[in-house]
């Protein structure tokens, strides 16, 4: 294959940059660091053909020049995206210390996606970082957001994982690799305090043009286009935290540099998958009071949120009073939306087709009783979901009892109700131990075949059809000591 195939559009690049056209406050011209022995690790064939990418070209092996970041894409203008951020409620100044944006690609059906390097090296904003990033997180980060994306929930993706030939120092020695992820956008809440630490108005109002015209078009011709991009934000990210719970799904580092205003997940660092349902389940190995537990999700994005209106004041109303009284109006709308959309969640998880005034109690004793007898979250609802109605543990008999009775006040057939039940109710998720495996035998033996075996699995996670112990029988033993590492 002609090596300049890889660069040109023959490749399916159609790469645009609209966000370099923002002031220059918020990005700086950057360079990848060279690999001294790129490696294509795995490539996302399905990804690329969304992306009007040529999946026969570029997973290839003269393709891993290009993904360990040797030579970039035909069109691609590199640069490091600048932005703050409050980290476990401390505000700091961030940017992307090992990433470079390459471009936005546009697809067939002409759709904008950010094409960003993930530990390619140091930018300006690295603060004495390396740049670089580990095969092992970049590999998790690749499973994870295809595992989320398979299960309906907005997320960032993965086109490709190469290693570099460079080896790197976290918790351990692993082989050094470049992520090329995918997003709607990069856009964080981070991105507006960033703008509103330099209480340069000028740049904040283009940013939230830019943001409003990207993601919320339909928004430009509100009469106050700012509040109503507030208020979609709010909505967008209370579906996407109750998605999350729906799942047993617990973001590690819920930092407001972490929340897309696009209302993707984004960044999968120690985040993992609950096993025994518990509210207070906390994976970070660094979230020793719990901020980011599960139970905690919801009150955290409504704080993050409220981070972003004190960014959004000046363009809200000219009156400081005013401004704070609207987006404090908007702010408290949060819980409602989230209430509304998390019950709504749960009754399509236990087959109800119409509203009850009891259905939150119904769902709150379930959750309850599966808290205090330690029941697999994810097992729960599977076993729920058979056509039997398998009672998954004992003391859930007088529950079962009255849910039976509840699915009686409603028109739909026995039929129906497992239908709905099974399409919301993942019988797979990425159960941690099989992550842990998948990773070690790829980063420690060179061998993907499990992560490949794992990704298929995970590909269809609503198949109820097939029964695969292996994948979704959750860890015991030390299950409750899992931890995982900000290395992503």
């Amino acid at each position: 294959m002609h090596d300049t195939l890889l660069h040109s559009a023959d490749a399916g690049w159609h790469l645009e940059h609209s966000y370099a056209q923002l002031p220059s406050l918020f990005h700086s011209e950057a360079e990848p660091a060279q690999a001294p022995r790129p490696n294509l690790t795995i490539f996302n064939h399905p990804l690329a053909k969304s992306l009007g990418l040529k999946a026969e070209v570029l997973d290839t092996a003269n393709a891993a020049d290009i993904f360990a970041s040797n030579r970039l894409p035909d069109g691609a203008k590199p640069l490091a995206q600048a932005y703050a951020g409050h980290q476990y409620g401390h505000f700091t100044t961030l940017g992307d210390g090992r990433a470079l944006l390459l471009g936005e690609q546009i697809t067939p059906d002409g759709q904008r996606f950010d094409i960003q390097f993930k530990g390619s090296g140091p930018t300006e904003y690295s603060r004495r970082g390396d740049g670089l990033a580990g095969l092992g997180p970049m590999l998790r980060e690749y499973i994870i957001s295809e595992a989320m994306h398979a299960l309906g929930i907005p997320t960032t993706r993965s086109l490709a994982v190469a290693t570099t030939g460079v080896t790197i120092f976290r918790q351990t020695r692993q082989p050094g690799a470049v992520l090329t992820r995918v997003a709607a956008s990069h856009i964080r809440v981070g991105t507006f305090e960033w703008a509103a630490a330099h209480q340069d108005k000028v740049a904040l109002k283009a940013l939230a043009d830019y943001t409003i015209s990207r993601h919320y078009p339909n928004l430009t011709g509100e009469k106050e286009p700012y509040l109503a991009f507030l208020q979609a934000v709010i909505e967008r990210q209370a579906r996407l935290i109750a998605q999350w719970l729906h799942v047993g799904f617990i973001h590690g580092v819920m930092n407001t540099d972490n929340m897309a205003l696009s209302g993707e997940t984004i960044d999968y660092g120690p985040c993992a998958f609950m096993n025994a349902y518990d509210p207070a389940t906390v994976f970070s190995s660094i979230d020793h009071q719990g901020r980011y537990a599960y139970d905690n999700q919801a009150p955290i994005a409504q704080w993050n949120l409220a981070r972003l209106a004190e960014t959004l004041l000046p363009l809200l109303h000219p009156e400081d009073k005013q401004a704070i009284e609207l987006a404090n109006t908007a702010l408290e709308s949060f819980r409602s939306h989230f209430d509304q959309i998390w019950l709504a969640g749960m009754r399509k998880k236990l087959g109800l087709f119409n509203e009850e005034a009891a259905d939150k109690a119904l769902v709150d004793d379930l959750l309850e009783t599966m808290r205090l007898h330690q029941a697999d979250f994810t097992n729960t609802f599977r076993a729920l979901s058979t056509p039997e109605r398998t009672l998954p543990i004992a003391a859930l008999k007088t529950w079962h009892e009255q849910w039976t009775v509840r699915l009686t006040r409603q028109p739909q057939t026995a039929v129906e109700v497992t239908q709905r039940m099974q399409a919301n109710n993942p019988a797979f998720i990425p159960r941690n131990h099989k992550v842990e495996e998948a990773l070690t035998a790829a980063v420690e033996h060179q061998d993907l075949n499990i992560m490949k075996r794992l990704l298929t699995v995970l590909a269809t996670p609503y198949d109820h059809s097939v029964d695969l112990p292996e994948y979704s029988t959750p860890e015991t033993e030390g299950a409750e000591d899992y931890r995982t590492y900000c290395g992503t």
